[in-house]
């Protein structure tokens, strides 16, 4: 799959993905507390631990990113390569993210300054800066309206094709094709390539009741965390007016004045929210709410920055 996307057809950032947006918050990132170091030696039920001292066996060297402890710079290597290059340690190979990016059309949707699938492709966008700052290789599976994967990939050079995958799938999204939060799990579960870190990003509309057999078998394989992007109108009541909606190529006037009415629409718009966070809350998991408007800096760190399970 080529995960290219030309930039004289970046999107606006509201309805559609920007990638010159995506790719800037690469300096948001630069800026945010540098993420821990833990040992990538764990593996299948374990989950990593800080690190301390430095008796660790010697690995493999690659190129330095930033970031990088300087103490640990191979100079012999560099020398001949005219490159900085950083040692790694057998308990410091490379760890491996996997985002799990929602595209079904439900996503498409948003009555606050973005659609949450422009907000999602933020969050991801943060995700795969962040996870190569700390020396991770990064990858992106898309399920529902877009069913792909992007196989995980180190450096800026890995950021930078899972953010040109992300505006790409956007680009040519459509409402056609739904995938549940079940079939997602399990094509994640056998296409993982090692990943040791999952995190879900997704408005929960998906989550359906034979998502928790899955997820519980991801769980056991890695460390698992879940974004939740909600509108504003899923989120709590609107307030009385009338509301224009599209659906399907559509257009209706919902005209809301009674507080019951009001607060029936919202409970109705909240549904799939609220159905993931229940599964996050039930499988021990990490997890975070976002709405269309905020930086979703602070709340991807947050799910990224920490390990093992737990709100």
């Amino acid at each position: 799959m080529n995960a290219s996307v030309s930039m004289n057809r970046d999107g606006d950032g509201q309805v559609s993905v920007s990638l010159a947006e995506l790719i800037a918050l690469r300096a948001r990132v630069a800026r945010a507390p540098s993420p821990p170091v833990v040992s990538r030696a764990a593996r299948r039920g374990q989950q990593p631990s800080r690190l301390h001292g430095r008796g660790m066996d010697y690995a493999e060297s690659r190129i330095y990113q930033p970031g990088d402890d300087v103490r640990r710079l191979d100079w012999r290597l560099t020398a001949r390569s005219g490159s900085l290059h950083t040692k790694l340690f057998q308990e410091e190979r490379e760890g491996r993210l996997l985002i799990l990016l929602d595209t079904n059309a439900g996503m498409r949707f948003g009555t606050r300054v973005r659609f949450k699938s422009v907000q999602a492709a933020r969050a991801a966008a943060v995700a795969a800066w962040y996870a190569v700052r700390g020396g991770d290789r990064v990858g992106v599976l898309a399920f529902g309206a877009e069913r792909h994967l992007l196989r995980p990939r180190g450096g800026a050079r890995g950021a930078l094709a899972a953010l040109g995958a992300i505006a790409a799938w956007d680009a040519r999204a459509d409402d056609a094709g739904f995938e549940s939060l079940s079939g997602a799990l399990q094509r994640a579960g056998r296409l993982m390539h090692g990943a040791s870190r999952v995190l879900l990003i997704s408005d929960g509309f998906s989550c359906d009741d034979g998502a928790r057999g899955p997820l519980l078998d991801l769980m056991r394989r890695a460390d698992v965390a879940v974004l939740t992007v909600a509108d504003a109108m899923e989120l709590a009541a609107p307030p009385p007016g009338r509301y224009p909606l599209a659906h399907e190529g559509k257009h209706y006037d919902v005209v809301l004045h009674a507080t019951r009415q009001r607060d029936d629409f919202a409970l109705a718009l909240g549904q799939g929210r609220m159905k993931l966070e229940a599964l996050a809350t039930a499988t021990g998991l990490r997890q975070r709410t976002i709405d269309t408007v905020v930086d979703p800096l602070d709340a991807t760190i947050a799910l990224l920055g920490a390990r093992g399970r737990g709100p």
